[in-house]
């Protein structure tokens, strides 16, 4: 038995929320991982939905593991930037309120000069919501298709614990970025992680998600890993490409507790 806790994202379900509660549970999960832009906004949870809600968590015996708000432009982009930080805060909390202490959210495009306005912006962007993370209780954890190396570098130039990293497999194999290879470099980091799996296809030029276990995402040697750099935390898995997504997700959380 491993000692990470076992999410799902329970908009991988495709059904209302309270139902896709249920259904995590029923698989065998410890947790749920909620989408505040899609499925849960902030401003759709009053006190008494969230009384409710909270209560059906806790009948089921399911946490709140972690938040997403995917943004549709990155926090370099100073376009709309306010707005877009606002809402970035609304969602973490949210996620306060729902007990989770990660929000997931997509950084954007990397800046690589290090004197140049975008890099500026998002420093000063990411220091701003680190700010309202601490008050809150929950970190940012986000998502980029920047290499590791260059990651590592951002995150080691600012003030430690402003920023952590998702790691998310199937999108790094989608980069034609290893998984080992993201961790050995960026491990530290690490605050949340996506039990994904892909393979690449040579046909199509690009990377395809499969069921977990059934890519070249090595979960064993991933884990291990990442229990060396101190990560005993959530495994949220992610089916989103499937015409079976329940099937799949069941049969992840057997994969992952046989492991």
């Amino acid at each position: 038995m491993i000692s990470f806790k076992i999410a799902a994202q329970t908009a991988c379900f495709v059904q209302p929320i309270k139902k896709a509660l249920h259904t995590a549970a029923n698989l065998g999960c410890n947790g749920v991982q909620i989408d505040a832009r899609s499925e849960l906004k902030p401003t759709d949870l009053s006190d008494t939905g969230l009384r409710q809600l909270r209560k059906i968590l806790t009948d089921l015996n399911l946490r709140v593991s972690s938040v997403a708000f995917p943004t549709r432009r990155g926090y370099s982009n100073s376009t709309d930037l306010q707005p877009r930080l606002e809402a970035t805060v609304a969602a973490m909390q949210l996620a306060s309120r729902l007990g989770a202490r990660i929000l997931i959210s997509n950084l954007g495009p990397l800046p690589v000069a290090e004197n140049s306005n975008e890099r500026a912006t998002l420093v000063e962007a990411m220091q701003s919501l680190a700010t309202h993370g601490d008050r809150l209780g929950v970190r940012l954890a986000v998502q980029t298709a920047a290499p590791a190396q260059q990651l590592a570098d951002f995150l080691a130039d600012l003030p430690a614990g402003t920023l952590a990293l998702d790691l998310h497999p199937a999108r790094l194999i989608a980069q034609g970025e290893s998984p080992a290879g993201f961790v050995g470099i960026a491990g530290q980091y690490i605050a949340h992680v996506h039990a994904t799996d892909g393979v690449h296809d040579l046909a199509a030029g690009q990377g395809v998600e499969v069921e977990l276990g059934r890519g070249t995402a090595d979960f064993p040697e991933l884990l291990g890993m990442l229990e060396e750099y101190g990560y005993r935390d959530w495994l949220t898995i992610e089916r989103r490409n499937s015409r079976q997504p329940i099937e799949d997700i069941s049969n992840a959380v057997k994969y992952l507790r046989s492991l």
